[in-house]
């Protein structure tokens, strides 16, 4: 049923029940909804052959045959590759779809969620990167492990960091684009992700980190590119900046349901600070509850620290932060807005409020904001700028899916494999952190018919409440062994499990009560009905925090390994060669060290003998070599980074000195002084912005 063909529908319902008819918003004319031509078919293919081309370039100009090479892009990367990334990273399709959506519903608030975590990705590169970097480690679980010792709460994060990137994280984005796609394309759901999932999982299979920050940042010049396009596009339409501001409270749908406060826009829409009590976004939860999520997010979540790990130096590091932070500014105006001027110019669609026609416009009772900004995009821009547009949606899916693809990959590698594989060779970890990609690629199709029968209403919502639910114990953990020299095991671990416990019941709840709609009574237990999610990130953290201090005071102390260069404090303390190996890992070598290990691809492994584990990871060259191989068979190596020179086949293997490769805090003063001059600008700007929208 075509759009134009629901409108009449609305129409004749109006004059039913009113006797008279209303203006109906602007819908597409007969003969059905604009879709893609020629010229958009065109720019799309562009697009393609521009992204998978920075691929393979970035494929070939960077060492992708060792740990660090492939999972941190070799540590070579300049400011604004990072902060591309970064900015790519955290805005995927989700927030195109569900940001607009939100706009749409209620107003300017939801961006808070945005400008809070630009205070925090600074906080990352000023305060907490230094930290990791002292501390040379590849990922936060692997932190974890050299802060508190043992390895139950590395393995305990490492699994519940890829429980939250699967369910979370993929299914939300995977369902925006796939969305997009079938609204512009009418393209089979499975067809589309598929055909998606492949391309992305090309190049970030054979060219790790380097890959996908590269494309990452074309990604964001055409992500910047369409929606500065259609933000023109959008208030020119609807008659400008003060046409919004006035019009935006009058966009109520015609037909709604009688005696509630369905469909009609809220009285603080232009505020991002609203009543502590009543309100959908409480300030106090906004500014206290909603910073514990973004801690975890923006300073100890691997999709985001890998990024600026990967940094040539903690300058560009801070640079690339600075970037992210500025670009983080955009998406009030030029995904909110547009998604509000939606509303106004698509009001019996877009703000449906009676639940049968929202069924019958986009398939969900609960509502239709979510199709705000595809409606745009379809229904205002000429042919070539859809083509662009569809770029833009699927730019946001890609580069989203890449970094968790890669960041997943990177924990399952260093975190669960190497616990258990742990004479694993370097070739061997190559191996395992590309299947593992495309063993998350088959998950998340595997995924998709879960993600459809949610059908997004609710799915938005529960993003946030989720990250409230479980993310505050982990912030608490890192924040703790951070800042505070006597956190240990003990304490950390039990503080973790009774954090998560707690959430994990708050999360069951609200999954079996789901929150009323506008005209239905509220008759949830009390802890949901007055407890709202954001004030109760703030209990979660301090339940957390008790036993974290009680345990770690009634416990032995932290050994002194655990501590140099691993906090705040100690991060300048001089690198001496230190044991960084688990009990288990200890254990497990001696066992290891009788076992022969051979390959079924003639790959022979030398042994190397001492040394220091961790090192011996990280070390540049494998000891790994293929004999007699084929032209297909080298191209193949060369696609997936495990190149190997001839004249290296007969070198023989040097054991690694016994030392800790550790980048440098160290920062040439005149680059200091200009990063930190930005971060005054950016401050006071932010302030003023949070200021005028309060």
């Amino acid at each position: 049923m075509t759009l134009w063909t629901i409108t009449e529908r609305i129409k004749m319902h109006h004059q039913d029940h009113h006797g008279t008819s209303t203006p109906p918003s602007t819908s597409t004319p007969p003969g059905g909804r604009a879709t893609l031509v020629t010229l958009d078919i065109v720019v799309l293919v562009v697009y393609f052959s521009l992204i998978l081309g920075v691929g393979f370039w970035s494929m070939w100009r960077t060492k992708r045959s060792t740990v660090d090479g492939y999972f941190l892009a070799g540590k070579s990367m300049t400011w604004w590759p990072v902060g591309a990334s970064l900015f790519a990273s955290n805005i995927g399709s989700g927030h195109f779809i569900g940001l607009a959506g939100s706009g749409a519903a209620v107003g300017i608030g939801p961006i808070i969620y945005e400008w809070n975590g630009m205070m925090f990705v600074l906080l990352l590169a000023w305060i907490f990167l230094p930290i990791y970097i002292s501390s040379g480690v590849t990922t936060m679980p692997e932190y974890l492990q050299r802060r508190f010792g043992g390895r139950r709460i590395q393995l305990f994060i490492a699994v519940l960091s890829l429980f939250i990137y699967i369910f979370t994280k993929i299914s939300v984005d995977m369902y925006a684009g796939a969305l997009f796609i079938q609204l512009a394309l009418q393209w089979n759901i499975y067809l589309s992700v598929v055909l998606l999932l492949s391309i992305t999982a090309i190049y970030t299979v054979a060219g790790g980190l380097a890959a996908v920050i590269y494309t990452d940042a074309a990604q964001t010049a055409i992500m910047l590119a369409g929606s500065l396009v259609l933000m023109g596009f959008s208030f020119a339409k609807v008659g400008g900046w003060n046409a919004l501001m006035e019009e935006y409270s009058k966009a109520i749908p015609s037909i709604r349901v009688p005696n509630s406060t369905c469909g009609i826009p809220r009285d603080d829409a232009f505020n991002i600070f609203r009543d502590p009590v009543n309100s959908d976004l409480p300030w106090p939860g906004v500014i206290f509850g909603q910073s514990i999520p973004s801690m975890w997010y923006w300073c100890s979540d691997q999709v985001i620290v890998q990024r600026s790990l990967a940094a040539k130096t903690l300058t560009h590091a801070k640079g690339g932060s600075l970037l992210a932070a500025y670009l983080k500014i955009l998406p009030l105006f030029v995904i909110v807005m547009p998604g509000m001027i939606s509303r106004m110019l698509y009001t019996d669609d877009v703000a449906c409020a009676d639940p049968d026609l929202c069924k019958e416009i986009c398939g969900n009772p609960v509502g239709c904001t979510d199709t705000a900004y595809a409606r745009l995009v379809m229904e205002l821009l000429p042919a070539g700028l859809r083509g662009l547009m569809m770029a833009v949606m699927i730019a946001a899916l890609m580069s989203s899916l890449t970094s968790i693809f890669n960041s997943a990959s990177t924990i399952f590698t260093m975190d669960l494999w190497n616990n258990f594989r742990t004479r694993a060779s370097e070739w061997e970890l190559m191996i395992v952190g590309r299947v593992f990609v495309l063993l998350l690629v088959v998950v998340s199709v595997l995924w998709l018919p879960v993600v459809q029968a949610s059908q997004g209403g609710q799915l938005f919502i529960y993003i946030q409440t989720v990250s409230s639910y479980l993310q505050p114990p982990i912030t608490v953990i890192f924040f703790m062994g951070f800042f505070w020299k006597r956190t240990n095991e003990k304490g950390a671990f039990w503080g973790l499990v009774i954090g998560l416990l707690v959430g994990c019941i708050r999360m069951l709840l609200d999954f079996i009560y789901p929150a009323p709609l506008c005209y239905e009574t509220d008759d949830r237990p009390l802890v949901l009905k007055h407890v709202h999610y954001l004030y109760f990130a703030i209990l979660l953290a301090f339940i957390t925090l008790i036993p974290v201090v009680l345990g770690s005071l009634a416990t032995e102390a932290p050994k002194p390994e655990q501590i140099s260069r691993l906090t705040w404090f100690t991060r300048l303390d001089p690198v001496e060669p230190q044991k960084h190996v688990s009990l288990v890992e200890q254990s497990t070598m001696a066992l290891e060290e009788m076992k022969s290990q051979t390959s079924e691809v003639g790959v022979r492994e030398s042994e190397q003998e001492g040394g220091n584990r961790k090192v011996r990871r990280h070390s540049k060259d494998s000891s790994s070599y293929v004999q007699n191989r084929s032209r297909l068979i080298s191209a193949l190596y060369w696609l997936c980074g495990m190149e190997r020179r001839m004249e290296e086949e007969d070198a023989p293997v040097v054991p690694p000195a016994p030392a800790v490769n550790i980048q440098s805090l160290d920062e040439k003063p005149r680059l200091r002084h200009i990063v930190n001059a930005n971060l005054i600008i950016f401050l006071s700007i932010m302030s003023f912005l949070i200021g005028y929208w309060a």
